[in-house]
């Protein structure tokens, strides 16, 4: 095998691990949103609040997960320091993420809109934070790897 095969072999290879490790922090994020729903739905939610239903949650966690990871990826390549970046970058994104749901209480811009519905809204912003950045720091590794 020539050597630009075996680059583009590890180069795919690197590219499925990256994806695999996003798609289980999809899932494991989902998953643990859809308990924060029932529990939100429990505490006086209405079970049909439009932001709290599978779709809308599930749709808005992939976004979330694979936004992030183009952030994480431009720092992780740009920044001459990404570690003391993101250490900073990644708080300050989860509570900018929390300002539309404040605004949403204040305002009740979306109908049925609840304080336990709000709350449920801001614990996905951070369980999708928990989950994808030691998902994000996973698949860097694999990628810094790959490439040396």
């Amino acid at each position: 095998m020539t050597s630009s095969v075996l680059t583009e072999t590890t180069a795919s290879r690197s590219r499925l691990r990256t994806v695999l490790i996003l798609a289980a922090a999809v899932v494991a994020a989902v998953a643990v949103n859809t308990l924060i729903s029932a529990v939100a739905a429990a505490s006086g939610a209405p079970s049909d609040y439009g932001p709290l239903t599978f779709p809308a949650f599930t749709l808005f966690t992939v976004i979330g997960v694979v936004v992030g990871w183009v952030g994480w990826s431009l720092v992780q390549r740009r920044a001459r320091h990404p570690r003391r970046v993101l250490t900073v970058l990644v708080p300050v994104v989860v509570v900018l993420s929390l300002v539309p749901n404040v605004l949403l209480l204040a305002i009740g811009f979306i109908p049925g809109t609840t304080v336990a519905g709000v709350v449920a809204l801001m614990l996905m912003h951070v369980v999708v934070a928990a989950v994808a950045v030691p998902a994000y720091a996973l698949a860097s590794r694999g990628a810094a790897r790959s490439s040396a």
